[in-house]
């Protein structure tokens, strides 16, 4: 004998409810497709920083507005674009590297963002107001946000780790509080420099603060590796740089607003 099949209540519900959608309606399923994502895309500003005075410095696609340090056009090895990032990569077989990038434009006060992607082992560092100079290198004439795993380089101990570490004011200026995200993770940066005033944040931590100039500034500088270069970081303006280590690391959302 056939045995007949009983609905639920709430199975039969189930299968109307789809059915007396009117128009305009959303089922769950529609609904979720249709929800906007509360992330702006990568390499973009929204209207509200257009109007802010933002600036992006790095489109996602290209290297436009970038060049090598001392060079006039962007290096041809060691440097790439992919998946939306800014990338230094590691030296090939031959030994090859890019060396290190800076804007093309120049900036005097500002509020610059940057996010950044470690490498295991990974070494690099933002340098602002680069004023370049052809028998010198980039970390020998400006300030810099240290970008570095810091874990791997402690556990190494082959380096002075009281100023190198990320967020630092490279060799002058240890950070307040350790603010890196694990090796892995997108850390969020931001540099301030507004007249002699500098502020150095990691995800969303103050990190550094310091002014230029001042008699404690003097006396660090005269302690520090960059006490044979005398211009170093006394110019008012300059470029953003990017350093070449060795080592991958990736760039993304870079954006500056002049103050």
């Amino acid at each position: 004998m056939r045995r007949s099949r009983r609905l639920t209540v709430g199975a039969l519900l189930a299968l109307l409810i789809p059915a007396l959608c009117f128009p305009g309606c959303e089922t769950p399923e529609s609904a979720s497709e249709s929800e906007p994502s509360d992330d702006p895309p990568h390499n973009s500003l929204s209207p509200e920083e257009v109007a802010a005075g933002w600036q992006l410095l790095f489109d996602g696609v290209s290297t436009d507005g970038w060049r090598g340090y001392n060079q006039a056009s962007f290096p041809e090895n060691g440097w790439g674009v992919a998946d939306g990032n800014l990338i230094v990569m590691e030296p090939d077989e031959a030994g090859g590297s890019g060396g290190d990038i800076v804007t093309e434009a120049e900036f005097s006060n500002f509020e610059l963002r940057f996010e950044f992607l470690l490498s295991p082992e990974g070494n690099s560092g933002v340098f602002y107001r680069v004023a370049e100079r052809p028998e010198e290198g980039l970390w020998q004439v400006a300030p810099e946000f240290q970008v570095l795993d810091d874990t791997a380089y402690i556990e190494m101990g082959t380096m002075d780790m009281h100023t190198h570490l990320t967020g630092d004011n490279y060799d002058l200026h240890a950070a307040a509080t350790r603010a890196s995200k694990p090796i892995g993770e997108w850390n969020q940066a931001r540099i301030v420099v507004d007249g002699t005033h500098v502020e150095h944040w990691l995800n969303g931590q103050l990190t550094v603060e310091y002014e230029l100039f001042s008699p404690e500034w003097e006396a660090l500088v005269a302690e520090s590796k960059f006490a044979p270069y005398p211009a170093y970081a006394r110019a008012m303006t300059g470029r953003i740089g990017i350093q070449d280590h060795g080592h991958e690391i990736r760039y993304r959302n870079i954006k500056i607003r002049p103050l």
